[in-house]
């Protein structure tokens, strides 16, 4: 175990250690940026290639333009922070879809797409502008290059338990017992990390809808109205933070958030604008 041990340690001390924007968070990456890019739009182009378009001009316009307004904002905060490296490996795209699931997501690079599911729940454009902040924090944290890198460390340490555990001569059941062990352990430590990622792009897409002139408050609401459209979540084995606490983490940082809010442009403010959403069913 001493030697098991020692080997985790060296992975976790291997790799590019970065700080996460807004949050200040320390992060240790096993992948470069450009091998998840490449990931990335490889899988974004065949999703692309079987997904349908919406033909709903308005709310496609509405999505992009939202989308764009947040994408300006979060680039500007990056040049200004000396992240302009990072700033240029993104290529912006914003895309609705026809899908009646209640859910967006976000490529590493940049690539967006919302289901038209999603727009009756948001109902404006801040409430959407929530949403997309939180999927843009995803990339820019660089949550997938992450999990993809914790994924390498687990896979490497399942392996080394596994060579050390034969080597010691433990019987067949024992090693068995010992791998379900860590599996679960994984699974359990996975699930935490993931809600803290979950968290952090809650945080930081609020503050990046500020920025963007949408007035953040409108999120408590929105996500309440995304706890309705669920089952709950937040159990040990769950990926997302509970409804509660997720409201209650948003109320914590709002102060925060309506400091960039208040420091936008005036002329940057964006309506709150009820839109009434016909979806085809």
């Amino acid at each position: 175990m001493l030697l098991v041990l020692m080997l985790t340690a060296v992975l976790v001390g291997c790799g590019t250690s970065s700080t996460v924007p807004i949050t200040g968070r320390t992060q240790n990456l096993l992948v470069t940026d450009d091998e998840v890019l490449t990931l990335s739009y490889q899988e974004y182009q065949s999703y692309m290639q079987s997904a349908k378009l919406s033909t709903n001009a308005t709310n496609t316009a509405m999505v992009k333009r939202v989308g764009q307004a947040l994408a300006s904002a979060v680039v500007s905060y990056l040049n200004k922070n000396g992240l302009a490296a990072d700033a240029q490996k993104y290529s912006w795209e914003f895309n609705l879809v026809q899908d009646n699931q209640v859910n967006a997501f976000c490529l590493p690079g940049g690539k967006i797409v919302v289901y038209e599911g999603l727009l009756p729940v948001t109902q404006n454009e801040a409430s959407l502008a929530i949403v997309l902040g939180h999927e843009i924090a995803h990339a820019v944290a660089k949550h997938s290059a992450e999990r993809l890198s914790n994924a390498y460390r687990s896979q490497y340490q399942s392996t080394i338990i596994g060579a050390v555990a034969q080597g010691a001569g433990l019987g067949t059941g024992t090693q068995q017992l010992l791998a379900l062990g860590t599996s679960l352990g994984s699974q359990l430590w996975t699930s935490g990390f993931s809600r803290k990622q979950e968290s952090e792009a809650d945080h930081m897409g609020l503050v990046f809808a500020a920025m963007a002139g949408y007035d953040p408050q409108v999120a408590v609401d929105f996500w309440q109205r995304m706890a309705a459209q669920s089952s709950g979540s937040g159990g040990l084995f769950s990926d997302h933070p509970s409804d509660e606490k997720r409201v209650k983490d948003i109320q914590g940082w709002m102060p925060e958030a309506l400091k960039y809010y208040k420091s936008s442009n005036s002329t940057n403010k964006k309506a709150v604008k009820t839109i009434h959403i016909k979806t085809k069913k």
